[in-house]
């Protein structure tokens, strides 16, 4: 590069950086009162703005200099190769001397670049201060995600109608419960009233919209509507509330890796979600159809494996304990199961940690409460449901493919707070990677067609085996006629069996199989004291127990890294 290159080139990054840091300090100054920022406004997001962007382009011109400036050093340095060794070997000092400005050149090369890159990062963010004037003190100290779900006024006006047809649906529908009636109206009324301080850019005010919209959801449920269309109609309208008002709102990308230090692929990923998204709506409308029978809107409930299963599982005494619908709370949980899995983007795991959290809740412990629960109807009631059994499945699935994205969302967390960060903050803010860890994400390529939904829990078929001998240890009481305390314990540890082989489907979770050791060992010990068993039953399960102990000790396949994670996957 020749000096003059260089003179020019140093010239104008000093006086790119004098310019930024003066329209920085403008732009600092502007903050002294909230009369001068609201008289200035105008100026400053129209005329600043295009002082920063042309600044901007300046920059990516000189950046486009220094490409061509080192191509043709780098040219040139293969010229002077021949030369730089014939010194080197006849005169040491001379090359030294003669290499000098060369090194001093490429360090400049090297240096100008990043410094560059480092400043337009820098007006970036100034652009982004800048651009939304009015609140732009409520953008600083906020997370942007909440920035984006006040300044989208559309979906807002697409709210307000939602209300309205809340409003007046007890007089069309008829819906024959004067208390629902009037939760409908005042939550419409409610609706329409948060829509517009939504538009006002209140940041409350969406949230609020959304609370409204989870009670419009459980409102039919708490009240017993008495007709189907009560609850059809605030089933849908519920959820569009919510979905207008936070959902989509908080669908933008935001910045920054996706995939979490020392991971092989994100958990985040749309294709991740999907198992979770299409789950969780057939569970709804499994649910939704015996909580229909529960509510009285359909005469029966069918049942294709155990006759009159399923309605007798519905009316049992278990089911009649709850204040509400149990198969409507199922259908409930289920809808927030969906709504969380398609909110955020593919960096949740860091950017909505709350989020991640609360859709671990209610995929995982719940999840795996109402399964045993399920799994346990023969001790409870007598009788097998078919649905319920398909809902089951379906919500363990669910816990298998959702584990690995709260091991990202918790360990992003500790990072945070090892770097000084307010853990708590972080929690509910979200945030990014402290630098040293920023970029050692070791992210594979997209997978074509299913194989990306597959990250993070690998086949095995030992852990199938597991859940088949599990199966095997809750229809045994069945086969060989076993009643009394044989029959409940038979029936709780398979249950066991199953739910502890598909967590451990998950790779991040891998570990949890080694409690299937006990299980088993539980299995074929126990029997033998337990009184009114025959002979075939005890010899069976004793053989189950010790196939399952045999089946949980190895690893099995893991093909996936979890940065720090790592040294728990056993």
């Amino acid at each position: 590069m020749s000096d003059k290159s260089e003179n020019d080139s140093h010239t104008r990054h000093g006086q790119s950086e004098q310019e930024g840091h003066a329209d920085r300090a403008q732009a600092s100054e502007g903050h002294g009162g909230h009369d001068a920022q609201a008289a200035q406004a105008p100026m400053r997001f129209s005329e600043r703005v295009e002082k920063l962007l042309a600044h901007l382009q300046e920059m990516r011109v000189l950046q486009a200099v220094l490409g061509r400036e080192h191509d043709r050093e780098m040219a040139e340095q293969r010229l002077h190769d021949a030369h730089a060794q014939h010194l080197m070997d006849t005169d040491p000092r001379g090359h030294i001397e003669a290499m000098r400005p060369l090194q001093d050149r490429k360090g400049l090369v090297r240096e100008l670049p990043t410094s560059l890159l480092s400043h337009e990062a820098e007006l970036y963010e100034e652009i982004e201060r800048l651009r939304p004037e009015p609140d732009v003190n409520e953008l600083e100290h906020g997370p942007l995600m909440a920035w984006h779900v006040v300044a989208e006024h559309w979906v807002h006006i697409a709210v307000m109608p939602l209300g309205a047809w809340l409003i007046f649906s007890p007089a069309a529908l008829a819906y024959g419960s004067p208390a629902l009636a009037w939760s409908d109206m005042i939550s419409g009324a409610l609706v329409v009233a948060f829509a517009i301080l939504s538009m006002r850019r209140l940041a409350w005010a969406p949230w609020a919209n959304a609370a409204v919209g989870l009670w419009v959801v459980f409102a039919p449920l708490l009240l017993w509507a008495p007709t189907p269309a009560s609850y059809a109609n605030d089933t849908l309208v519920g959820t569009l509330i919510i979905a207008f008002s936070v959902i989509i709102p908080m669908r933008s990308k935001m910045l920054g890796p996706e995939v979490p230090p020392g991971w092989t692929y994100n958990p985040s990923t749309w294709a991740q979600r999907a198992p979770v998204i299409v789950l969780a709506t057939l569970s709804f409308f499994l649910s939704r159809y015996m909580a229909s029978f529960q509510l009285g809107h359909i005469p029966a409930a069918w049942d294709p494996l155990f006759g009159e299963g399923t309605e007798m599982v519905l009316t049992s005494a278990v089911s009649g304990a709850f204040p509400v619908s149990d198969a409507g709370l199922g259908a409930y949980t289920y809808i927030l199961e969906l709504l969380s899995a398609v909110m955020g983007d593919a960096r949740r795991w860091r950017t909505m940690p709350w989020m991640v959290a609360m859709f671990g809740l209610v995929v995982v412990p719940l999840g795996i409460t109402s399964t045993v629960l399920i799994m346990m109807q023969p001790i409870a009631v007598g009788a097998w449901c078919t649905l319920c059994l398909i809902t089951a499945l379906f919500m363990l699935i669910m816990v298998a493919v959702s584990l690995d994205e709260i091991v990202a969302m918790i360990q992003f967390l500790i990072i945070g707070k090892r770097a000084g960060r307010s853990a708590w903050r972080l929690f509910w803010t979200g945030g990014d990677l402290p630098k040293p860890v920023e970029d050692i994400g070791l992210s594979r390529r997209p997978a074509p067609g299913v194989a990306g939904i597959l990250w993070g829990a690998s086949f095995s078929w030992r852990l199938l085996a597991s859940a088949l001998v599990g199966v095997w240890v809750i229809a045994a009481p069945w086969v060989f006629g076993t009643r009394g305390p044989a029959f409940n314990f038979e029936s709780v540890f398979g249950a066991l069996a199953v739910v502890i082989a598909f967590v451990a489907w998950a790779e991040v979770t891998r570990t949890v199989r080694f409690l299937n050791v006990l299980i088993g060992l539980a299995i074929a010990v126990a029997i033998w004291f337990l009184p009114d068993v025959s002979l075939a039953a005890r010899v069976s399960d004793l053989v189950a127990g010790v196939i399952l102990i045999v089946l949980s000790v190895p690893r099995g396949p893991i093909r996936d890294r979890y940065g720090s994670w790592d040294p728990f996957v056993v």
